[in-house]
């Protein structure tokens, strides 16, 4: 490309800026009543226009190119994620808790849950077989009463015996109750 076509250009598009700057300026501040923002478009605005003079698109009507592109960047802002979610300071992201446990809490817990299932092979059958049926599988006084053939009030005696022994086996080796 011959320099003097490059200078050419160039002072085109300075008399663009010139001659537009403002009222692109201006479309972008009433859309959004935010100078720094009104700003930010307009720069945006410019620099797509110079991006198409650089490939040497002729632009017809420069004024009318710079307010539609404008006025699509304004409308391209309202439907941005970051505009609509924003953003907090690396403090307040950085205490924000994933849905995971951390680490610790999970090793934690699997080294209480093999204590437990310890300290269950230490109990007797009925015991063993009564916390089984509840609490690893789930089943519901009624449906344990008509397994083992008993009355659920005494299903509901029998577990909260079994329930007591194991806590007893449990605080005697020094595991607490989770929070």
């Amino acid at each position: 490309m011959k320099p003097r076509a490059k200078d050419s250009r160039r002072a085109d598009f300075e008399g663009m800026y010139d001659r537009h700057n403002r009222e692109v300026w201006a479309l972008a501040y009433a859309r959004w009543l935010n100078a720094d923002l009104a700003q930010d478009i307009m720069q945006e605005t410019f620099l797509r226009l110079w991006r198409q003079v650089q490939d040497g698109a002729t632009i017809e009507n420069p004024r009318a190119w710079l307010l539609r592109v404008a006025r699509n960047l304004a409308e391209d802002h309202a439907k941005s994620s970051f505009r609509r979610n924003g953003t907090q300071n690396p403090e307040i992201m950085n205490a924000v808790r994933g849905k995971d446990d951390q680490p610790l809490d999970g090793l934690e817990r699997e080294e209480t849950v093999e204590q437990i299932r310890g300290e269950l092979k230490l109990l007797s059958t009925p015991d063993r077989e009564i916390l089984t049926l509840r609490y690893a599988l789930d089943y519901d006084a009624t449906e344990i009463a008509d397994m083992l053939d008993i009355n659920p009030t005494a299903v509901h005696m029998r577990l909260s015996r079994a329930r007591q022994r194991l806590a007893e086996r449990l605080t005697a080796k020094g595991i607490k109750e989770s929070p």
